[in-house]
């Protein structure tokens, strides 16, 4: 925790990367609270000036919130999601060896209005699955989703298997989807007082919320909508 002073690295960088090794390693717990300006000061025998350095920069990469008159906190660690081929939440955090399970919000048959039959390419009042999950991860509350599906090509879908599996699998699996592309928008947003208490977040807490179009060959089967929480996610896309 000393810093070197006849260093080329200004004071400040050290004090985040003494401070980052300790949250890798553990010693600084995720959410756990930092010593105050003052101590930090005499841990590291700087000014408050670089310690206020230090964490300007340990918050806008990332590594810890500051709350005005709470003090400054280890930001839970997020979840790399790859945005490349069509990846499922499910299969996303068994790589990540993640416990995932699901609580079913709502399930219907319902018949699509102006709205959602120009989000499914249909004609009004097409017959449509709706329903919303909550997807967890270890227990916590990371994703809600609203999906829709047209009745006729998954006849007799049921919400049993939501509850169990992968929503994906069950298309492959049971209706024999051969998935072609998704195409997807994101736009970060505050979540409602509904989706907040369902994520189990501050109202008006920052959130992903994404918007996906799957098709089987030129046919659109899937317009689901996500709300993703902004403290859990970081979306990483490979350009080439």
């Amino acid at each position: 925790m000393q810093i070197d002073k006849n260093s080329r690295i200004p004071a400040y960088v050290q004090v985040m990367d003494a401070l980052i090794a300790q949250m890798e390693d553990g010693t600084l717990a995720e959410e756990a609270k930092l010593p105050s300006e003052r101590e930090l000061c005499d841990i590291f025998a700087v000014s408050r000036t670089t310690i206020r350095q230090a964490m300007g920069a340990l918050e806008s990469d990332g590594y810890v919130h500051i709350y005005k008159g709470r003090g400054t906190f280890v930001a839970a660690k997020r979840l790399n999601q790859e945005m490349s081929g069509l990846y499922s939440f499910t299969e996303s955090m068994k790589r990540l060896s993640k416990m995932i399970s699901t609580k079913l919000v709502a399930f219907e048959q319902i018949k699509c209005d102006e709205r959602i039959a120009r989000k499914m390419q249909c004609p009004i009042g097409t017959e449509l699955f709706r329903f919303t999950r909550v997807r967890y991860a270890d227990n916590e509350p990371m994703l809600i989703v609203t999906t829709h599906l047209p009745c006729k090509r998954f006849p007799n879908f049921s919400e049993e298997g939501l509850l169990t599996g992968s929503l994906y699998a069950i298309m492959r699996e049971t209706y024999h989807v051969n998935f072609t592309k998704a195409n997807e928008t994101l736009q970060s947003v505050c979540v409602r007082a509904d989706e907040a208490e369902l994520l189990q977040v501050e109202s008006d807490a920052p959130c992903m919320k994404i918007d996906r179009y799957t098709y089987e060959k030129e046919t659109l089967i899937e317009y689901a909508v996500g709300i993703a929480r902004g403290d859990k996610f970081e979306y990483n896309v490979e350009l080439r």
